[in-house]
């Protein structure tokens, strides 16, 4: 064999290895009860915020510090206090849905990330009330015309 052929070789051996490799750290959503029975790992939970409790966040005591509480997207029943120590998330309060990712400890999930999923600006039931006033001032002042006729 040629060394080019050899190098070739190795070249597509390495190549294939890191393809594996990769395949193995795609991430997946886990439940609640998948992370609390990986205590230690780190996961990606897709939940929802349960706003029947608290959210705890002070600026002045600990700007670093927020929690709540969370409830499983397929199963509400699922729930877990989730502490995060980057401060305040933007949108937290009106997302749909949350992705956190971290590690269940300690009876809590220590969450080092968290993507929210906000509703959709297109929907129906989240208009804006002011579109209701724009209709209403439309109706009072239709748009002139102009109407040529000949």
């Amino acid at each position: 064999m040629k060394k080019t052929h050899i190098i070739l070789l190795v070249f597509i051996a390495a190549s294939i290895a890191v393809l594996i490799s990769m395949l193995n750290t795609g991430s997946t959503y886990e439940t609640i009860a998948d992370a609390k029975a990986l205590p230690g790992k780190f996961v990606h939970v897709a939940v929802r915020l349960d706003k029947s409790k608290p959210v705890e966040f002070d600026a002045k005591k600990d700007p670093n510090y927020l929690s709540f509480y969370a409830t499983g997207v397929e199963d509400p029943k699922e729930a877990m206090k989730v502490v995060y120590r980057n401060g305040e998330i933007p949108n937290l309060m009106i997302s749909e849905r949350l992705v956190l990712k971290g590690k269940y400890m300690d009876g809590q999930f220590e969450c080092k990330d968290v993507q929210t999923k906000c509703p959709s600006k297109y929907k129906e039931e989240m208009k804006h009330p002011q579109d209701e006033s724009v209709k209403k001032s439309a109706a009072y002042n239709p748009p002139a015309t102009t109407d040529v006729k000949k």
